[in-house]
């Protein structure tokens, strides 16, 4: 599957005529998209300022996605020269409520459960071969640094910028993942901006772990526990503990979303793809984890930073006198990384398990 520019045989040349919006949204629904919208592809002039505003207050903690560079990631036309339009996708992540993870289980955000981007890129290669076969040039950019995707779609009347900085879908909420086709073609929007539907909804802002949204739509990536279990390093003592039983991602701000909440929980209360067990993370070789969690955005595409996660796991959710944590946690006090050494000290420490530290096991 490419995301390489398709090169139109004679590009937008007098007489060539693109699919018109409502074939487009037809072509992308049948495709499996659950919304389609429509947009120009001007440069994010007001995302690109406050990109910069962030960054300058630090609030982006040194990630670099759409961050690293700004002033390509606003500016379509970085993408594809010409480009002219930009097709939205929104396609809906399978999201029941989960209860909180047994004992030393490690839990999964819904989005990184399945290779649900793979699907919305298949989906939106669709929508981009129909402008191709009427000889235009397309480019489908998806969950990389190319494309500010919330911006495109919040302007292309797919939904509006939530509270905790998600884009939320009239009476569906947030629970998709977003992408994009850039094109040359000359399609004519026909969706107006979706209105603000938070109202005076504190959700998510009170039901944050760490505080992180630090005000409307405005989230410090430094106290963000989707950001720390991708970011290099240790993961700050401040936060291990609302870590909780988090591997990877953090849907707390979404949970508590009341847009939406009748949807999700008729999907069903369970979702065994949710949980890993964290000893196991713990004992797997790197080219399993990354065969396994390989899609996933891993720091340095090191599986420590997994591993290191999955110490904090059992500190938060372990039973302290099961031997298998026992076990491990005693391997990972003598491993030669002291990340790793670290994590395990603070977590046999919250098990109440210092003997493990001195070598005197109980």
């Amino acid at each position: 599957m490419s995301q390489q520019i398709r090169p139109a045989p004679v590009a937008g040349t007098i007489g060539d005529i693109p699919p018109g919006v409502a074939e487009l949204k037809s072509i992308g629904l049948s495709a499996g998209l659950d919304a389609v919208g429509v947009t120009t592809a001007e440069p994010f002039e007001a995302t690109l300022a406050e990109i910069l505003r962030r960054r300058e207050a630090g609030l982006h903690a040194d990630m670099q996605f759409t961050f690293r560079n700004p002033e390509r990631s606003t500016d379509p036309g970085r993408i594809l020269d010409g480009a002219r339009s930009i097709i939205v996708g929104a396609m809906r992540v399978s999201a029941p409520h989960l209860s909180d993870a047994g004992s030393g289980m490690a839990r999964i955000a819904a989005y990184a459960r399945h290779d649900h981007y793979g699907d919305l890129r298949e989906a939106l290669e669709v929508v981009a071969d129909n402008l191709v076969a009427a000889a235009f040039a397309a480019r489908v950019v998806a969950d990389d640094n190319s494309l500010v995707d919330r911006a495109a779609a919040v302007r292309a009347g797919i939904g509006w910028f939530g509270r905790n900085g998600n884009v939320l879908l009239p009476g569906h909420g947030s629970w998709f993942v977003l992408g994009s086709v850039v094109t040359d073609a000359p399609v004519l929007a026909d969706q107006e901006v979706v209105a603000d539907g938070c109202g005076t909804c504190r959700s998510c802002i009170d039901g944050c772990p760490t505080g992180a949204i630090v005000e409307p739509g405005v989230v410090d990536a430094r106290r963000c526990l989707a950001w720390l279990v991708q970011a290099p390093g240790d993961i700050p003592p401040e936060f291990r503990r609302a870590m909780g039983g988090r591997i990877y991602g953090c849907d707390d701000c979404q949970e508590v979303c009341p847009i939406g909440r009748s949807d999700r929980f008729a999907e069903g209360n369970t979702d065994p793809s949710a949980d890993v067990e964290a000893v196991e993370v713990l004992a797997a070789s790197d080219d399993a984890l990354l065969e396994r969690f390989g899609r996933w955005y891993i720091a340095k595409r090191d599986p420590r930073y997994l591993r290191r996660n999955a110490l904090v796991v059992l500190g938060n959710t372990a039973d302290a006198y099961d031997n298998s944590v026992a076990q491990t946690l005693q391997e990972n006090l003598a491993a030669s990384d002291p990340m790793l050494r670290g994590h395990a000290e603070w977590a046999a420490l919250e098990l109440g398990r210092a003997d493990l530290l001195a070598g005197t096991v109980q």
